[in-house]
Formats: C-alpha cells, sequence, structure tokens
C-alpha cells in the first residue's frame, strides 16, 4: 500500500494566508524525504475550510521544490470548470514535474462554492461523466474533436501536451451507488472511496463489483484517507481528536447546509449525535501509538482493499511542530512496517 499525505490547508483561525501556503510547502517537502509516495491537494474557495483554491498552481509550485514525490489533486470540482481548461493546467503541471501528477476528479459537495459561482449544482451525472470523457480526451496528446450533449469541441490540441500517457486519473465516487463506481470504472478510473463510513463497516469494492472491476479497460487503483496523528502519549493521542473535530463539524456543516459562513469562515459547533473519544479514535482516525496506527492501517487495508492510503497530518489547529513529530514517528515506526508482508486480519 501506498502511503502519501493530504493537504487540505485549513485555519480555523483564519491565520494569514502566507503562513498556511508557507506550511504546506514545508509539509510537502518533508513528507518527500521522509519516503511518502505522494502529496494531494484540495480545491474549494472562499471558504477557511480550505485555503487551497488553486491546486495546479501549488502543485507547479511544489514540483520545482521536489524530484520524487507524486503530485495529485484530490480533488478537482470538475463542474465548477471548464474541463479543457482543467486539461491544459493538468498537462502542464505533468510536464514540470516530469510526469508525476495524479490528476482526482469529483463533483464536489459544497452547495456555497457553486452559488458564489453561478453554477448550478445538479445531481445529474451526464454532464459531469461527459466533463470527463472530453478531458481524458483532451489529455491525450493528439488533435481530438467531440460531440456530446453537454460539450460540442471541433477539432482542437491542448498546449502543452501531458508527458504521461494517460495520465492516471481518479475519482471521488460514493462505494454504495453502484452506477457511480460503474462508471468511473468503465472510464478506467482509480477510485476514491471510504472517508467517511466507520472503518469497521468498510467493504471493498474489488469484491462488490467483481464484474465491473473485471471488464474495466486496465487496472484500477483504490483509495482512501484519514486524519493521522501518530504520539507515544496516548493521552496526546486523545487530545488531538478535538482538534479533528473541528474538521468534520466544518465539512459536515457544509455538506448538509447547517449553520453558515461569515466573512469566509465556516460556523463550526457540535452536531447532534457526535461520537464518543473513543468512537472516533476506533472508527474514524488512525490515532495513537505506533502500534494502534498500524493496526488501524491494517484494518482499513483489509475493509476497503485500498492500496493507496493518504494521511491527513495537519487538522484543525494543530501546531507546525506537533505536526512534524507525527509525520516523522510514522515515516520511523509506521511506513516500515507496512512495507513488509503482513497477515491481514481476518
Amino acid at each position: 500500500m501506498d502511503i502519501g499525505i493530504f493537504l487540505l490547508m485549513q485555519s480555523p483561525q483564519g491565520a494569514p494566508s502566507r503562513e498556511i501556503y508557507a506550511r504546506a510547502l514545508r509539509s510537502a517537502q518533508l513528507a518527500e524525504t521522509l519516503g511518502f509516495s505522494h502529496v494531494w491537494v484540495a480545491e474549494h474557495h472562499f471558504i477557511n475550510y480550505s485555503y487551497s483554491s488553486q491546486p495546479f498552481v501549488l502543485l507547479g509550485h511544489l514540483a520545482a521544490l521536489t524530484e520524487r514525490i507524486r503530485l495529485g489533486t484530490a480533488i478537482v470540482p470538475l463542474p465548477l470548470h471548464n474541463p479543457l481548461l482543467v486539461a491544459e493546467q493538468a498537462a502542464a503541471v505533468d510536464l514540470l514535474s516530469g510526469g508525476r501528477l495524479e490528476l482526482g476528479l469529483g463533483k464536489g459537495y459544497q452547495r456555497f462554492q457553486y452559488e458564489r459561482l453561478g453554477i448550478e449544482k445538479s445531481d445529474d451525472h451526464t454532464r459531469y461523466d461527459e466533463a470527463i470523457d472530453l478531458l481524458r480526451l483532451a489529455l491525450q496528446g493528439r488533435p481530438f474533436s467531440f460531440e456530446g450533449r453537454h460539450f460540442q469541441v471541433p477539432e482542437t490540441l491542448i498546449y502543452p501536451q501531458p508527458l504521461q500517457r494517460p495520465v492516471p486519473t481518479w475519482a471521488a465516487v460514493n462505494s454504495t451507488v453502484p452506477a457511480v463506481v460503474e462508471s468511473a470504472l468503465a472510464r478506467g478510473l482509480h477510485l476514491f472511496s471510504g472517508t467517511l463510513e466507520p472503518i469497521s463497516k468498510l467493504f471493498d469494492m474489488r469484491r462488490s463489483y467483481a464484474a465491473a472491476f473485471a471488464a474495466a479497460p486496465g487496472p484500477v487503483r483504490i483509495g482512501t484517507q484519514r486524519p493521522v496523528f501518530v504520539s507515544e502519549s496516548e493521552e496526546e493521542a486523545r487530545a488531538v481528536v478535538e482538534q479533528a473535530r473541528w474538521n468534520a463539524r466544518a465539512g459536515l456543516s457544509l455538506r448538509h447546509e447547517i449553520g453558515g459562513v461569515t466573512e469566509g469562515r465556516v460556523s463550526v459547533a457540535p452536531l447532534p449525535g457526535e461520537p464518543s473519544t473513543d468512537t472516533v479514535m476506533a472508527e474514524h482516525m488512525v490515532v495513537g501509538t505506533p502500534e494502534q496506527c498500524l493496526r488501524q492501517l491494517r484494518r482499513i487495508r483489509a475493509g476497503s482493499g485500498a492500496d493507496l492510503f493518504n494521511c491527513n497530518f495537519c487538522f484543525g489547529a494543530m501546531s507546525e511542530p506537533q505536526v512534524e513529530r507525527s509525520m516523522r514517528l510514522f515515516a520511523e515506526s509506521v511506513l516500515p512496517a507496512l512495507r513488509e508482508p503482513v497477515a491481514e486480519p481476518a
């Protein structure tokens, strides 16, 4: 299982943008030094839940600061963009990075962002699927034309062309909706899923959608992510759960349109039916001592079939030294064990 890091770049207190970006750059460079495989960056707009509004710009800068680590978007909300412009940006990052781009796509879940861009948020997947088809066609690096229901493009060639052919492309999917999973698999997309469910409720899409996996045009990867904190102190590990609650409350409030956003800050308050600290640690995070974190990751791998796991090391208002200690301890005590053959739990 490859292990990457995920950068949401949130700030509950609304810290200056230069501080958030400087931290993100240092975290990405540290991740490469420590041996992580990927760094993935979010895309959100107009809100302190994430300062990462231009992921391709950020990844283009990281391409110059790194040499090996793969660079991913997690995710570009494609309905907010023209797919041809996304293709051009993706191709530029792939070229500048020497062929290290991983392109993660999704629909986005925050109506708040759609409204401010004057775009209707729809549950209709036909335009989204068509946009993916057009984007991937453009990234093949040769002249193309496209005639669809929503997009009509006469003969066109994007510049620059990407180095990778094809560019590895991922789709965020709800694993419980067969039509969504099967559509992504039919297009040969890798899958992001399993970030919200309790760990004990995860299921392996390779088994549940065996026929669709078998019919996919190529090998398909499964990726997932969770908040991660590694400490030799269980007391410290329990304390950071409150920081993770900020991310959870903010994300759920935006997803379900609870509360609001004032002066660019999401309103965050305890939500009905929140799980206890023990339940959060057992079912929603990878947190604790190195041994406890390794057990959690093995549970996730066994339950989801994932071969990529992204660590969100920085959540809530955690300090940079605290995040760095966690990353270093993970790399020292957890990563090596994940690279060894292990017997999965029954």
